[in-house]
């Protein structure tokens, strides 16, 4: 199966954090947790907010930004709301990390900067600061596992009490 990083830079808030890691478990994508953190990883919040999936995460930790870079190589893609270029008009090769920042003040701009080409957003209003966190990294995740065609996705769901007919 082709391989999706998500990395969190400095997440504050537990919930949050346990939605995305609820993605990650449910996609197969890889979440890397890069402190420091506005929470601590026992948070009951973050559990909860990550339900039963726990077990199905593929989950690192770092101490910091500098160690997290230091140990993996990218492609990087940085999702800010003060990119030029549009999520879905980037191609995401095998092995692609999309970075989110802090909730409360995003990715670094300096990092930013010297990354520009790799920097993209969400379309959204202009007088909208943001969208939430976790509701960013769903809507990029899904987007990177679209062009790879949902590998090794189930496509098709069941019923409970009934069965489709064919």
């Amino acid at each position: 199966m082709a391989e999706l990083n998500i990395v969190l830079i400095e997440p504050q808030i537990p919930q949050n954090s346990g939605n995305i890691a609820r993605t990650c478990a449910a996609t197969g994508a890889r979440l890397h947790l890069v402190g420091p953190m506005g929470f601590k990883l026992d948070d009951t919040k973050l559990k909860r907010a990550g339900l039963d999936y726990w077990h199905l995460l593929d989950i690192s930790y770092y101490n910091s930004s500098e160690e997290f870079f230091s140990k993996n190589s990218g492609p990087f893609f940085y999702f800010t709301t003060k990119a030029r270029h549009v999520f879905s008009e980037i191609s995401y090769p095998d092995g692609a990390y999309i970075v989110f920042g802090r909730e409360d003040a995003g990715l670094p701009e300096s990092l930013l900067y010297q990354n520009e080409p790799n920097c993209v957003r969400l379309p959204m209003l202009a007088e909208a600061r943001s969208l939430n966190l976790s509701n960013t990294v769903a809507v990029a995740a899904y987007e990177v596992l679209r062009q790879w065609g949902y590998p090794a996705l189930s496509g098709e769901g069941r019923l409970r009490n009934y069965t489709w007919k064919d």
